[in-house]
């Protein structure tokens, strides 16, 4: 696909903005998305990182390799299911999560909602990854843990600020880098015993259950199913999202998670990250900067999105993607540097059951019931938005609070994928049963800043640099 020339949009005066817009209000226009090969290395560049490999120890060290295999599988399938569901839905329509749910399930005021939950949990994750980051680099190399966060932080704030190309092009340079190296570090350790007996010997620790594993393993990562869209958006074919979705599955629990169950046998904890990281030195960094880079960028995108149209509905004032990038990346490196980011993983992690409910209402709302989504069907050819979009889902909101209810409460089964399953159910069963109304409606005419370009239901800003 022939790359833009330019470094940055433009606006409807012909005035440079900074970075890129990356539709942040509007639908990806077709002639705008990205190649199979481009799109497969976005989602591969999220297997991989240290804490997966931790992970897997962890698992390792209270599971057989037999019993791992299934927690993995199981985890597996279950965010698959929820991947390929909502990032359907985001390749169809061409719109992010936040945006997405003005017409699926929660009505303009309720997306703000949405897109504040998410920014929030998003941003946070930023900033604790890039704590990790520093910790990390700190204890390879030595020097302050602070300066090795602002200088990760900052680094990663700039990628995104060019938007989703460039975001793209990272990925094809340092996917496969990472994990040649970590595939380094690995091997050589595993090497030195053997495959065989490492397979078939006992767990080294007290046994872990299965669904407590597939627990772990599901829930880490269901929020980034539910932001599915903000990368599924660029697809071109719903055949690519499910094949890059499971490639992406494949590499993360099956490669990655189940070395990881091997090391933990190896070393009978879960202690590996050293293991994975004993290329020291400049190598060592290269692989944590990678490792935190290629999954953390995507967190301070998803969060930049998300933001954009929480201002443009609550205030009606269409706010510059890159702009807003800048001042979320600064805040959570400012956080993360100075050590306040760690004290909120309690609170983040209370996010992290409030945000799988939304997927579930997504999946019923535009693939079952589908009481909403008319007006996307009728624009999708267009390109454009719809002219108007409900104000208010009101029981929308109530299922919302009830599945975050079983979700924090209930204390059997996976917490994320119990509260994503009573959405799911609640708002099938009082949709199809007509109890599910929307209240109000409102267009989408809102006050742009200076030289923001055109209103939303036409508009969208091309984003930059090279496929």
């Amino acid at each position: 696909m022939t790359g833009h020339k330019r470094t940055a949009d433009t606006d409807a005066a012909g005035r440079r903005e900074l970075g890129s817009d990356d539709y942040a209000l509007a639908r990806v226009p077709r002639d705008e998305r990205l190649g199979f090969g481009t799109m497969l290395l976005q989602w591969l560049a999220q297997s991989g990182s240290i804490s997966q490999f931790t992970l897997g120890a962890t698992i390792g060290v209270g599971m057989s390799f037999g019993n791992a295999f299934l927690a993995f599988t199981l985890g597996a399938v279950i965010l698959e299911v929820v991947i390929f569901a909502i990032g359907l839905a985001g390749m169809r329509e061409g719109l992010a999560t936040p945006l997405l749910t003005r017409w699926v399930g929660f009505g303009r005021n309720g997306s703000a909602l949405v897109s504040l939950v998410i920014s929030i949990s998003l941003v946070g994750w930023f900033g604790v990854q890039n704590t990790i980051f520093g910790n990390s680099v700190s204890a390879l190399v030595g020097g302050p843990s602070w300066l090795w966060c602002i200088v990760a932080g900052l680094a990663i704030t700039v990628l995104v600020v060019f938007g989703f190309r460039y975001m793209a092009v990272f990925a094809k340079i340092v996917t496969p880098l990472f994990f040649a190296m970590v595939a380094w570090s690995v091997t050589d350790a595993l090497s030195k015993h053997s495959l065989s007996e490492l397979v078939h010997s006992p767990a080294p620790g007290p046994a872990l259950p299965l669904s407590v594993a597939a627990t772990a393993i599901a829930g880490g990562f269901m929020t980034g199913a539910i932001v599915a869209p903000e990368m599924t958006r660029y697809n071109r074919k719903g055949a690519h999202v499910f094949v890059q979705s499971a490639s992406s599955m494949i590499l993360s629990e099956y490669i990655v998670g189940l070395t990881g169950v091997l090391l933990g046998h190896m070393v009978g904890s879960n202690q590996v990250s050293q293991i994975v990281l004993s290329t020291s030195g400049v190598f060592g960094v290269l692989v944590v900067l990678m490792s935190t880079a290629k999954i953390n960028d995507w967190n301070l995108y998803g969060s930049s999105l998300g933001v954009v149209n929480f201002f443009q509905v609550v205030f009606r004032k269409r706010l510059r993607r890159g702009a807003v990038t800048i001042v979320l990346g600064i805040a959570g490196t400012a956080l993360s540097a100075v050590g306040i980011m760690t004290h909120f993983t309690e609170f983040l992690s209370v996010l992290g059951v409030a945000i799988p409910p939304v997927g579930g209402i997504i999946v019923a709302e535009y693939w079952v019931v589908r009481r909403m989504r008319g007006p996307l069907d009728e624009t999708r050819e267009a390109q454009t938005l719809p002219a108007t979009s409900p104000v208010w889902v009101p029981m929308s909101l109530v299922i919302w609070a009830a599945a975050f209810c079983v979700g924090k409460f209930y204390t059997g089964g996976i917490p994320a994928l119990n509260s994503l399953l009573t959405a799911f159910v609640l708002y099938c069963v009082l949709g199809l049963a007509g109890w599910i109304r929307t209240y109000g409606t409102t267009t989408l005419d809102d006050e742009p800043v200076d030289g923001a370009g055109q209103p939303p239901s036409v508009s969208g800003t091309a984003p930059v640099g090279a496929s």
